[in-house]
């Protein structure tokens, strides 16, 4: 691919692109910021929203805001959506990012399902990858894994003095069931964490400008045993917030939904923090050495992956050093980049496509012959 090429990363039609909310919009902005920051023409394109699209929480990533999804079709350029499979013709083969696991409703197969049969897929980590291909039934070497990253700042953050008998407990994830918040609700009712007096638990307001979130955002306002701080709306400001704590807590829900990735599990390694994260999905491909894997939605699992973290004790300088080298935003792009220089992968359209013409080639002399007698 031609450096001049300009990349069109399309965010999900009619909404908003959120600060602080979630691992794809952290991957699309870090995305789009290494791009330019290599000279490469990249932009966040937003649908139906004009320029109240959430740009001025970005100031330093390029928009485009477009009326339909009708006019992706005049973008020239490489075309790759993030998370919703669209139909809409593209001037050169389009990408998909597939940040989220596959829809658990019927309802919602064929949507996913005829979006994604021309282009070329993109998953956030082999389990993902293999999620995907069993959906679609497709073959798992036809989507490519690009790993999601932590930005720089994380591991350059400097960390504070550590307050003698405390440990300071991160939940950072949106308030939102699937991200496992009322399992660790539960968890602060067991006798061996309320009864601790030296464990201190924050969680930030990020998700709550949504409904569900609202609501579990009073509940943890009321339990006297959470500081809620406003959501981090910068890399920033995340990494100052996670080099304040010494545990970072993903007790990710797996009955219904599966993580695909996990950046924040990334992020809070890099900023020195041990994360304590449920054994499901994408989890376990974020271990930059500080992770602890407990099993899923078992709160006492949960505590006891705190304790084990808490008497691994600090990580070294050293195991920071390597953990900051391990999924950075430099790999993450170096690999998009990569991948957008080689062919593309057959599409499932192009494989289908490919076997009915074979058909069609085999049964022509059957059909030559009959003509003939």
């Amino acid at each position: 691919m031609s450096l001049t090429a300009l990349i069109f990363f399309i965010w999900s039609p009619g909404n908003r692109l959120p600060a602080g909310t979630g691992g794809s919009e952290n991957y699309t902005v870090g995305q789009v910021r290494e791009l330019n920051r290599r000279g490469v023409a990249a932009k966040v394109v937003t649908v139906g929203l004009g320029v109240d699209d959430g740009r001025e929480e970005f100031t330093d990533v390029a928009f485009l805001a477009l009326a339909s999804l009708a006019e992706v079709a005049d973008l020239d350029g490489t075309v790759i959506f993030v998370n919703e499979a669209h139909e809409v013709p593209t001037r050169n083969p389009a990408y998909l990012i597939l940040h989220n696991p596959p829809p658990i409703r019927e309802q919602h197969h064929a949507f996913a399902t005829a979006g994604t049969r021309d282009k070329t897929l993109i998953a956030t980590s082999r389990y993902a990858a293999t999620l995907w291909a069993d959906y679609l039934d497709v073959d798992v070497a036809t989507i490519q894994v690009i790993y999601p990253f932590a930005e720089p700042e994380f591991a350059a953050r400097a960390r504070g003095p550590r307050p003698p008998g405390r440990t300071r407990v991160l939940f950072a994830g949106r308030l939102s069931p699937e991200k496992g918040v009322y399992t660790l609700l539960e968890m602060l009712h067991l006798d061996v964490v309320e009864q601790d007096l030296e464990l201190a638990f924050t969680a930030t307001s990020a998700g709550n400008d949504k409904p569900q979130g609202a609501i579990i955002e009073r509940i943890m306002v009321a339990h006297p045993g959470v500081s809620v701080v406003p959501a981090c709306k910068t890399p920033a400001a995340m990494a100052a917030l996670m080099a304040d704590h010494d545990v970072v807590v993903m007790p990710s829900n797996s009955q219904y939904w599966h993580e695909t990735f996990g950046i924040v599990s990334v992020e809070a390694q890099h900023a020195g923090c041990r994360v304590v994260a449920s054994d499901d999905g994408g989890l376990p491909e974020t271990d930059c050495g500080a992770l602890v894997l407990v099993e899923p939605d078992n709160a006492e699992a949960l505590g006891a992956g705190i304790r084990q973290a808490i008497a691994a004790g600090p990580m070294s300088a050293d195991a920071r050093r390597r953990a900051g080298a391990h999924l950075t935003v430099e790999q993450s792009v170096r690999e998009l980049l990569d991948m957008l220089a080689r062919p593309a992968p057959a599409t499932p359209a192009s494989v289908v496509q490919s076997l009915e013409q074979l058909i069609l080639l085999e049964a022509a002399p059957s059909a030559l012959g009959v003509a003939a007698v």
